[in-house]
């Protein structure tokens, strides 16, 4: 029985073995020469000419994240269109009631002035 586990095993510490080498290798192989250039916060070599940290408004974030929510709608719903027929009406109905559950969120924050810019 544990010798079902055995390949496991050694997948398990094959992957912590590749992971400390991933880590630990390349620094020592490449070194570290400081410079001026290298400390600055921009890769691109540009002379930057305001302060990295910048504040965003609120109403960025608050977009940000409810576009990524109403974006997994979409990750749902393309699965569920490619198997409807195998789904029958109680797959029509499960969606029905997914897409109903979005609509009253995505009204509740229209409600609530998050869709909004200007303020």
């Amino acid at each position: 029985m544990l010798s079902d586990y055995f390949p496991l095993l050694i997948f398990l510490i094959a992957v912590f073995v590749f992971g400390l080498i991933a880590l630990y290798l390349p620094p020592w192989l490449a070194g570290h020469l400081d410079s001026a250039a290298k400390d600055l916060p921009y890769e691109s070599g540009i002379v930057p000419r305001t302060g990295a940290r910048r504040r965003f408004a609120i109403s960025f974030y608050l977009t940000a994240m409810l576009f990524i929510i109403f974006d997994i709608e979409a990750i749902f719903i393309y699965p569920w269109a490619v198997n409807v027929k195998g789904l029958g009406w109680f797959g029509v109905a499960e969606m029905a009631v997914f897409v109903a559950v979005l609509l009253v969120a995505l009204i509740y924050v229209w409600r609530k002035g998050a869709l909004e810019w200007g303020s």
